[in-house]
């Protein structure tokens, strides 16, 4: 394959993931790292007319400075991201049941996302985004301080999980705000390509530094309470933010005078009504409760029983970051092809089994982690981009941001849920148990009640209808399918020239 070719498959790549609707990780608090495209006019409306050289001159210069504010904000990502947040809880002693809590924080926060979009109506997309986007990035203020505040490690944890939840909510406002206005900012001509070399420059940024933070923590970070790395990134993570709030302060807002659009939360109820986007709500909300009732305490459990460190961990999450890149193209292609039911559906029964793998590694032998990169990275890089597909297919162009919202909120609520839930029923597990001559932690049967009802709910997946699309409703219909795929594909590819003959065509595959 070409060098071009390659490039082009790639940044399209980038480019799709870049709009991809969050639906397994809603709540998203970061511009940097949030769906950019959620709130853009729907495709097919009628695009703005050439701008002048000034207003060319002022969107060049919004959008260097959105690059740039997208790498700012994820040094506030490895400095409060959800690692760190859970170094803070061990630090302060928090059990598995405040952990699960504090986790899925984000995820009941989609509770406002209705309340945010009638604030971005009301008072404007920029506004919104500038005031709940600094303030969720200085709530962390207190924790820069808390070793030397006159708290008992009660009121500590309170703290913690009160700033965790602030932070929350005020993330989910002004992310629906910062969408919004990037929709309005950014011309439609160049949405792709822009948004695309956006998140490649952010994920390699975030790779950097995760590494870099990994570093400190486990340089300061001491064998009992809190010590200086944890206040050190707390402080950070506000320096990040008040760059960030400074470099959104640069962008202009292209529609500043634009009528306010009167919310009517009757069209929240279509999708209820809506037999296809049913289907996809019942599926969103099995997905999502199966998925939150492990996933908050991956992190927990490399720490606390892997005792892995903060840097083992960060290359960890970059070699998943990788392996998403990489596999991208293909799924991209896949779904040109196959279209995004059937993605969803393979992708879905693979990531089932991921959580078994979590079962073999100990702090001595972490070589089955290398299973889960790979199968981590691969799959969850197809379920991102098919689940981006598949509602925005589904939900019609009249309320279509009501539609997105739902589905959004559903798979939130249902991973907060089963996040406490998981929580709960951790801390009621002893901490260590043998069965079958093996030794066991309370994490395990999280593990294990997860993987189970993921595969479940991939079922799920059969039922879903895209429009235009032939859904695959089995597993036998779905390997038929691949199968007349590749023998398709083999059909096409050329017989190999013999050795010093005439050369091959320009336009053959490579």
């Amino acid at each position: 394959m070409s060098l071009a070719v390659l490039r082009r498959h790639v940044l399209r790549s980038f480019a799709a993931l870049a709009t991809a609707v969050p639906l397994f990780r809603p709540g998203n608090s970061l511009p940097g790292s949030a769906a950019p495209l959620m709130g853009a006019p729907p495709v097919g409306t009628t695009p703005t007319s050439a701008p002048g050289t000034a207003a060319r001159h002022a969107l060049r210069g919004s959008l260097k400075a959105s690059v740039t504010e997208g790498i700012v904000a994820e040094v506030f990502t490895a400095c409060a991201g959800a690692t760190v947040l859970t170094a803070w809880a061990l630090a302060l002693k928090l059990g598995p049941l405040l952990v699960g809590v504090m986790t899925a924080l984000p995820f009941f926060a989609q509770f406002v996302q209705f309340p945010a979009a009638w604030l971005t109506s009301t008072f404007g997309h920029r506004r919104v985004a500038l005031t709940a986007v600094c303030l969720s990035r200085q709530v962390m203020l207190p924790l820069c301080v808390l070793p030397w505040l006159p708290l008992e490690l009660e009121g500590q944890q309170r703290l913690l999980v009160g700033v965790a939840a602030v932070s929350a909510v005020l993330g989910v406002i002004g992310n629906n705000a910062w969408v919004a206005w990037m929709g309005e900012l950014v011309p439609e001509s160049i949405r792709g390509r822009f948004f695309g070399r956006r998140t490649a420059l952010c994920t390699l940024g975030g790779t950097l530094t995760s590494l870099v933070a990994g570093v400190l923590m486990d340089k300061l970070r001491p064998p009992e309470g809190v010590g200086l790395g944890l206040p050190l990134l707390a402080a950070l993570a506000c320096v990040a933010g008040v760059v960030t709030t400074a470099l959104m302060a640069r962008q202009h807002d292209p529609a500043p005078d634009k009528e306010k659009t009167k919310l009517d939360f009757r069209v929240a109820l279509l999708p209820l009504r809506d037999e296809r986007a049913r289907r996809v709500l019942v599926y969103q909300v099995a997905w999502n409760a199966a998925v939150g009732i492990s996933a908050p305490f991956f992190s927990f459990h490399m720490l606390k029983n892997l005792k892995m460190s903060f840097l083992t961990m960060a290359l960890y999450l970059a070699a998943v970051a990788g392996m998403r890149m990489l596999a991208a193209p293909v799924w991209g292609r896949l779904i040109d092809r196959l279209g995004a039911q059937p993605v969803l559906l393979a992708c879905s029964l693979g990531i089932g089994f991921i959580p078994a793998i979590w079962l073999f590694p100990t702090a001595t032998f972490l070589w089955p982690l290398l299973a889960d990169v790979v199968l981590a990275g691969v799959l969850w890089g197809g379920h991102g981009l098919a689940a981006f597909a598949l509602p925005l297919s589904v939900a019609p162009r009249r309320g279509r941001p009501f539609y997105l919202a739902a589905f959004s909120t559903a798979g939130g609520l249902a991973y907060a849920a089963a996040s406490a839930l998981g929580g709960g029923l951790a801390s009621l597990l002893p901490t260590e148990f043998i069965l079958g001559g093996h030794l066991w932690v309370n994490l395990h049967v999280l593990f294990v009640l997860s993987s189970v009802a993921r595969v479940a709910a991939a079922f799920l997946a059969m039922r879903i209808v895209e429009p235009d699309m032939k859904p695959v409703c089995s597993l036998g219909a779905l390997l038929s399918l691949v199968g007349s795929r590749l023998q398709a594909r083999a059909a096409r590819v050329p017989s190999p020239a013999p050795a010093l003959t005439e050369p091959r065509s320009a336009n053959a595959e490579s």
